[in-house]
């Protein structure tokens, strides 16, 4: 197979998988090493990957991938991150979702949940809890974002500051080396600070690459989530220093 018929192939699945890696590609074309180090170069050269030690990732910057290459990616491992997560979250409860494909997941594995009161400024997590009877579902207004159906800016901050809930589960774009949840919309963050400071616990689900990327925008720390739910060891110090700070690190399989 030539490279102008890998290229397209690798993207996709670094697209959903998060990264690539050189000997996992060498096997799945049957090519030697080498020859996947120059694609993955002549990538990184084009701007499509970013080259990491072992393989490579998708590229960071300012703006994120696509929604639906997002809700791809990692699918399966967001699946075990939420059922995990909704297991720690009792029937009867109040609960903040906010904008992203891992609570969206949430969303999925809480519909056997009796009587839960979820506020949310994302309308696909409220299409997806339609579905439960049993669910009261409150949007939160704002300005709606068409590419992701999130609801962002100070209409939505000050709907969700008229709640305090039991549990907010919010997600990130990024987490980076200290610990830091980073995101890429300012007004998102915004919301999402706003999510946190109007919750009794605070939940986190965020599989294993978004410890391979970047964004520019401050969530908060680590330090602010009571329990953080996802599919890998945390990289470094890191697990360490959750345990310092009393984040609970679930890995979920």
């Amino acid at each position: 197979m030539s490279q102008t018929f890998r290229h397209p192939e690798i993207l996709e699945i670094a697209r959903r998988e998060g990264r690539v890696t050189v000997e996992g590609l060498a096997e799945h074309f049957g090519v030697t090493h080498q020859t996947i180090r120059r694609d993955l170069s002549e990538l990184a050269e084009a701007g499509r990957l970013e080259r990491v030690h072992g393989g490579a990732i998708l590229p960071s910057g300012v703006t994120n991938i696509g929604y639906e290459a997002r809700r791809d990616l990692n699918a399966a491992a967001k699946a075990a991150i939420a059922e995990r997560c909704a297991a720690a979250i009792p029937d009867e409860a109040s609960v903040f979702l906010n904008i992203g494909t891992s609570t969206e997941a949430v969303a999925r594995a809480l519909l056997g949940h009796r009587n839960l009161m979820v506020v949310t400024n994302n309308m696909n997590v409220a299409n997806i809890l339609v579905a439960s009877e049993s669910c009261q579902v409150i949007v939160a207004g704002g300005v709606l974002r068409r590419s992701d159906g999130g609801l962002v800016g100070g209409v939505t901050q000050r709907m969700i500051e008229q709640f305090k809930v039991d549990f907010a589960v919010i997600g990130c774009s990024a987490l980076d080396a200290d610990g830091d949840l980073l995101d890429f919309d300012i007004q998102e963050v915004g919301v999402s600070q706003t999510i946190l400071r109007q919750a009794r616990r605070a939940f986190l689900v965020a599989d294993q690459s978004k410890f391979q990327r970047t964004a520019p925008a401050r969530i908060a720390p680590l330090s602010a989530i009571d329990t953080f739910f996802t599919d890998r060891a945390l990289p470094g110090d890191l697990a360490a220093r959750c345990t310092q700070w009393g984040t609970r690190v679930e890995i979920c399989t």
